[in-house]
């Protein structure tokens, strides 16, 4: 049980308070009164006996122990905001078969949290899950070896498959800790270290190598990589630098202590994640599939990122439709 005096409104008034820096930021964040957000964060500090926020900055800014007790309140708050949209997620009991691709990305946390979702809401199907890069799904849809995909969106419509945007993932830079304060900026990072180039078979390949191309950038032929946690192994044993997404560098968390990310030198650009559906399937399976994926996105993916992350705000997202 809870300690007593801390709640889950102090939890999330404490959450609120930190990401906004203001009593009025939390209140407006979290549908309370000013007087109800400082009586909550009262009886949460009362109740842990330490104080989380230094009241006397503005914006307010969170003691050493706020800041180790938000990463924990953090985790509390995703688990039981997922767990409360399981209750609701789809129901699949009518189905009899499923075939289902979904891009590597997401090998560490969406899949497994997905296909445990969706077993459990399929209890009379034969279900088959094939994960593989965006390229080789699109053609498996193309080719009606697959009922539904998450991928990135192709560039050109499929015929036969509709699409469902999920997230907008966009591209960054990334480079070995320390670099760009020893090369003086990202430019000498990219003078000076070779480009670790994703395989030019992947559709991620290709995007960059376009945005490279359109940008008139050209860089030594050196390195082309196809695992893309190889690449990041790369980066951060200081042989190159490269660009991917925040989807991809999540992966990779392990050697983050070991990289930096900065936004990209020139101008930005996005690939998006979508579920794909052959348009013989019933409307309503895919768009349940999608907002269930969406919601596990944005808990397992999103806001992890962002809270590393927080300059991509905006940039990094959700997409509904």
């Amino acid at each position: 049980m809870l300690m007593k005096g801390v709640t889950l409104r102090g939890l999330e008034v404490f959450e609120a308070l930190a990401a906004s820096g203001s009593v009025a930021g939390a209140a407006e964040a979290t549908g309370l009164s000013q007087p109800a957000v400082s009586q909550q964060m009262r009886n949460l500090e009362t109740a842990l006996g330490a104080d989380l926020v230094d009241h006397a900055r503005r914006p307010m800014q969170l003691t050493p122990a706020g800041r180790a007790f938000l990463e924990r309140t953090r985790h509390v708050l995703a688990q039981l905001r997922l767990a409360q949209n399981e209750l609701t997620v789809m129901d699949l009991t009518h189905l009899s078969h499923l075939s289902l691709g979904v891009i590597d990305d997401f090998d560490n946390d969406l899949t497994p949290r997905l296909v445990t979702l969706l077993a459990e809401s399929m209890t009379r199907c034969r279900f088959r899950l094939q994960t593989a890069p965006s390229h080789q799904i699109a053609e498996e849809m193309k080719a009606r070896r697959l009922h539904l995909a998450i991928a990135a969106s192709p560039s050109a419509a499929m015929e036969g498959v509709v699409e469902y945007p999920l997230v907008r993932d966009p591209f960054i830079f990334v480079c070995p800790k320390g670099s760009a304060a020893e090369k003086g900026s990202l430019d000498g990072v990219m003078r000076d270290l070779p480009l670790l180039r994703h395989d030019r078979d992947l559709l991620l390949g290709k995007q960059v190598e376009a945005q490279l191309a359109r940008h008139k950038l050209r860089f030594a032929e050196r390195f082309e990589i196809g695992a893309h946690l190889s690449l990041m192994t790369l980066v951060a044993r200081r042989v190159g630098w490269t660009i991917t997404t925040p989807l991809g560098y999540m992966r990779a968390g392990r050697f983050h202590d070991r990289m930096e990310v900065h936004p990209l030198p020139f101008a930005p650009f996005a690939r998006s994640i979508s579920l794909l559906a052959s348009t013989d399937w019933a409307d309503e399976v895919p768009r349940d599939v999608a907002r269930t994926a969406r919601m596990l996105i944005r808990e397992m993916v999103v806001k992890p990122a962002l809270e590393r992350l927080p300059w991509l705000e905006g940039e990094l997202r959700i997409l509904e439709g």
